[in-house]
C-alpha cells in the first residue's frame, strides 16, 4: 500500500503564491506516476498536473500551464505543486495520487490518493 499526506494548502490573496508538497510512504516511490487533482465545491475532481516516475514527462491542465509547476524528490519520496498567480476560480481541496500504471497521467485511474489540502484564494 502506499500512503500519500498532502500539505501547504492555506488562504492566500489573489495573485499570491503557495507550494504544495505530498509525502509517499509504504511502497517504493519512484516507480510510481504521482498526479494533483482539485475538487471545488459543486464540481467533480479535475485533473491539475502529472509526472512520470522518472520525470521525463509531464502533462498539465490548459489552465496550469505557466502559473503551476509540478517536480519530485525520488530521494525524499516526495512531490511538489509550485503555484503562482493564484486566482479565485483556483479554490478547492487539491488531491495528489499515485499509480502504477502505463496510461495516461491525466486519466483518474490512481491506485492511491491522499486525504487532500484545502486552498482558498481571497479576492
Amino acid at each position: 500500500q502506499v500512503q500519500l499526506v498532502e500539505s501547504g494548502g492555506g488562504l492566500v490573496q489573489a495573485g499570491g503564491s503557495l507550494r504544495l508538497s505530498c509525502a509517499a510512504s509504504g511502497r517504493t516511490f519512484s516507480t510510481y506516476a504521482m498526479g494533483w487533482f482539485r475538487q471545488a465545491p459543486g464540481k467533480e475532481r479535475e485533473f491539475v498536473v502529472g509526472i512520470r516516475w522518472n520525470g521525463g514527462w509531464t502533462d498539465y491542465a490548459d489552465f496550469a500551464k505557466g502559473r503551476f509547476t509540478i517536480s519530485r524528490d525520488n530521494a525524499k519520496n516526495t512531490v511538489y505543486l509550485q503555484m503562482n498567480s493564484l486566482k479565485p476560480e483556483d479554490t478547492a481541496v487539491y488531491y495528489c495520487a499515485a499509480k502504477y500504471r502505463d496510461s495516461a497521467l491525466r486519466s483518474a485511474n490512481y491506485d492511491y490518493w491522499g486525504q487532500g489540502t484545502q486552498v482558498t484564494v481571497s479576492s
